[in-house]
């Protein structure tokens, strides 16, 4: 295992927002629904309908003052996700909101990119930069299978508007199944490469029956036969604040990460928390530890006292995930948490 990269050094004139480990967390993934056009296998069951209730989401004020909090104490780097947050109405009013927030770096998107050809252009005036899509399958009938629906023309139309669009980089979030997809990754990088798309492999995460039941695959080996495969070298820059380790080409034209959460977990430098639709921080994905914000937010709680109470939801964090020792513990799903 390589060893940890430390945490990034704050900006000067920027605070930093650290854990009871030393670790700095300055990256927050907002979940603006649970609500998802695609059931994957991974991440939501099927026939599932146990949606929070409406009244029970954070609207947008609501969400900008979090984030607002969020980054005075330096956490400068925001992603949208979901279930698809391109469910959510009027998303790119939420990213004009809060693309402007002071102290907000960076704001991008996680997306499976169904409905991203009637959205690109506005959330890209909208401020938002950066966007990851979910594609796990390049044959028609396998994406439909790990999907729920027959959706790889779509996914591709919206890869295509996010590119015209002026989105850079895209990469693509590929989750390696046993026995579904895993032999498709070469084809995938290849596709990737050609487009000019960073590719990044993910493996499985236990989270719910679902994802206890999806067939993890560790990728060490596979990197290996992929870096041989297309004469890659380990890069030292960091692409996104995220966990992923990334390999490229000399020639800079292939950029390939991997995500090993299970087989080679990166918890020591975890940077990130989440904050779910109904407005609850949740401070790791393995581990139950939460703060519920929406209860505070609507007893009226003022600035400095939301500020203060993610400082001490912050000191919940835990050292690292129970993945590997107890998957049973976390029964939400993936879509409910934020992706």
């Amino acid at each position: 295992m390589s060893s940890p990269v430390p945490s990034p050094v704050p900006s000067p004139g920027r605070p930093a927002l650290l854990d009871r480990f030393g670790r700095r967390i300055d990256y927050l993934r907002l979940s603006v629904t649970d609500r998802c056009d695609l059931r994957c296998s991974y991440c939501m069951p099927k026939g599932f309908s146990g949606f929070e209730e409406p009244a029970n989401w954070l609207d947008f004020d609501e969400i900008t003052r979090v984030i607002a909090a969020f980054a005075r104490l330096g956490v400068g780097r925001i992603r949208l996700t979901g279930g698809e947050p391109l469910m959510r109405r009027k998303l790119s009013t939420l990213a004009a909101q809060l693309s402007a927030l002071p102290g907000v770096e960076e704001l991008s998107l996680s997306t499976n990119a169904t409905q991203m050809h009637k959205h690109a252009r506005a959330l890209r005036a909208a401020g938002v930069r950066r966007i990851n899509v979910s594609l796990d399958s390049l044959d028609r009938a396998c994406a439909a299978q790990i999907t729920g629906r027959d959706s790889l023309q779509s996914v591709m139309a919206g890869l295509a508007a996010a590119r015209d669009a002026g989105f850079a980089p895209i990469k693509v979030n590929m989750v390696v199944l046993r026995g579904v997809n895993e032999h498709e990754v070469p084809r995938m990088a290849e596709f990737c490469f050609a487009q000019g798309f960073i590719l990044r492999l993910i493996e499985a995460m236990p989270m719910g029956e679902t994802g206890r039941n999806s067939g993890v695959v560790a990728l060490g080996p596979l990197r290996d036969a992929l870096v041989a495969r297309f004469d890659l070298q380990p890069l030292a820059t960091e692409l996104g604040g995220g966990p992923a380790r990334y390999w490229g080409s000399a020639d800079g034209r292939c950029t390939l990460g991997f995500i090993t959460p299970m087989s080679q977990h990166f918890c020591a430098t975890c940077n990130r928390v989440r904050l779910s639709v109904d407005g609850t921080l949740y401070l790791c994905l393995g581990q139950e530890a939460r703060l519920e914000l929406r209860p505070l937010l609507r007893a009226g709680i003022d600035d400095g006292g939301l500020e203060e109470a993610i400082r001490l939801a912050i000191e919940l964090k835990p050292e690292r995930h129970e993945f590997s020792q107890a998957p049973h513990r976390i029964i939400r799903f993936m879509s409910q948490t934020g992706g």
